[in-house]
């Protein structure tokens, strides 16, 4: 089987990674890809903004399957654009795609689907903000109704803070989703969806703050971790069963089957799991630990899905134990990154690239987030400590990480609030 990844991040290098381990995969391809798919796959040049674009680079490559990794290409019809080639696409479709490409297209579906989610209310002008902020608190939740690569959510107590980021947005052109406050710990759910049927990965939980201890801004994930030892496969089966198959089903109601991946991001709150967002792909770090654990032959897992056949394939097999992924960001990040640094020591074992190029034979940072060091163990104990003994070798001036990645977990602090 010849596959032909679609991305640059390192999420794209662990699919690799993953393809790489399944044996039915012959040729691997990536387009635009980054120094570590380099070395697993042949890189191609492509615009993954222009459907067209990616559909004649699958052509040309004899792909028997394309798996589109980043939300944009999504949004704008790339899949479709493959599809209708002939050729087997792992992603949903654009109309499917606004799940995560329209905040308020997602709302509208989970209100159709009777699924819990916080209350929201769509702002698009300065003039109606103030009135609308005061319906919400004491703590403000403010959301970028369109894409914004996981860095448009501002969640704070000070509605000075919560109205600027709105405002900011409003005066770029976009709408701005105001939310309540939901709860919890969170959680985040791939599943994999093919119409109606619906299968889940293992649970995971990522880091959104940029610092130890929760502190700083939002970024697009600074680490994860899998399993979940204080999540029970009663309330993984209740967020399947109450969520993710009713989105599915309405999806399905509405002409827009979705056929890919379904990320759920949940706050398991006093009132049981609720949706924070919904994603059209995998996310971005808990790939990177996710795909560590996973067993099954991810090439033909993917096939199954893109040509209708995954009911039949649908046992997913694990590696036991858990796995721990740390991100290293640039300088700055996630302000404006300081980029072009040389990166020393990111080629070993367990470390998943991302933002990082190669120039004249030596590795520099093109990204904010650089690279993703994966550590697994039988406990979290043991995966921390070698998500970190990898990280410690790897050097980029004014790099940052953070160094609580799964540390409440393993101590077994993080707990469901008691039900109401």
């Amino acid at each position: 089987m010849r596959v032909l990844v679609i991305g640059s991040g390192g999420r794209e290098h662990a699919f690799c990674i993953a393809l790489k381990r399944d044996p039915a995969v012959s040729e691997i391809h990536a387009a635009p890809g980054n120094a570590g798919t380099a070395r697993l796959a042949v890189n191609h040049t492509v615009d993954v903004a222009d459907p067209a674009s990616v559909a004649h680079l699958a052509e040309q490559l004899e792909a028997d399957l394309v798996i589109v990794g980043p939300e944009v290409p999504l949004v704008l019809g790339a899949a479709d654009a493959v599809r209708a080639k002939g050729i087997a696409c792992f992603g949903p479709s654009a109309q499917a795609a606004q799940i995560e490409g329209s905040k308020s297209f997602a709302k509208d579906v989970m209100a159709a689907a009777g699924v819990r989610t916080a209350r929201s209310e769509t702002v698009d002008s300065t003039a109606s903000l103030d009135a609308a902020l005061d319906r919400f608190g004491p703590i403000w939740v403010v959301k970028d109704d369109r894409l914004a690569a996981g860095k448009g959510v501002v969640v704070t107590e000070d509605r000075a803070h919560a109205r600027a980021h709105a405002v900011e947005l409003l005066e770029r052109g976009h709408p701005v989703l105001l939310e309540s406050y939901l709860d919890g710990p969170e959680v985040s759910l791939f599943c994999l969806v093919n119409g109606d049927q619906v299968t889940p990965l293992q649970p995971a939980q990522d880091f959104k703050r940029a610092y130890s201890g929760d502190m700083g801004p939002n970024t697009g994930g600074m680490g994860a971790y899998t399993p979940l030892p204080w999540l029970s496969q009663q309330t993984v089966d209740e967020i399947v069963d109450d969520i993710v198959c009713p989105v599915a089903v309405e999806l399905l109601r509405r002409g827009c089957a979705y056929s890919g991946l379904l990320y759920a991001g949940l706050a398991i709150g006093s009132d049981g799991p609720a949706v924070v967002e919904f994603n059209c792909r995998f996310g971005d770090p808990e790939t990177q630990p996710v795909l560590a654990l996973l067993r099954t032959p991810f090439g033909q897992l993917l096939r199954s899905v893109a040509d209708g056949t995954f009911l039949e394939t649908s046992e997913l097999s694990w590696e036991p134990g858990y796995a721990v992924g740390v991100v290293l960001a640039a300088e700055h990040y996630p302000a404006k990154p300081h980029l072009g640094d040389t990166i020393t020591g990111a080629l070993g074992e367990g470390l998943v690239l991302a933002g990082v190029d190669e120039r004249d034979g030596a590795l520099v940072s093109t990204g904010g987030r650089v690279l993703t060091a994966v550590g697994l163990g039988r406990d979290l104990t043991a995966a921390r400590a070698q998500a970190y003994e990898r990280m410690g070798g790897v050097h980029l001036p004014g790099g940052h990480f953070r160094e609580d990645i799964a540390l409440a977990a393993s101590n077994g602090e993080v707990t469901i609030p008691a039900k109401r």
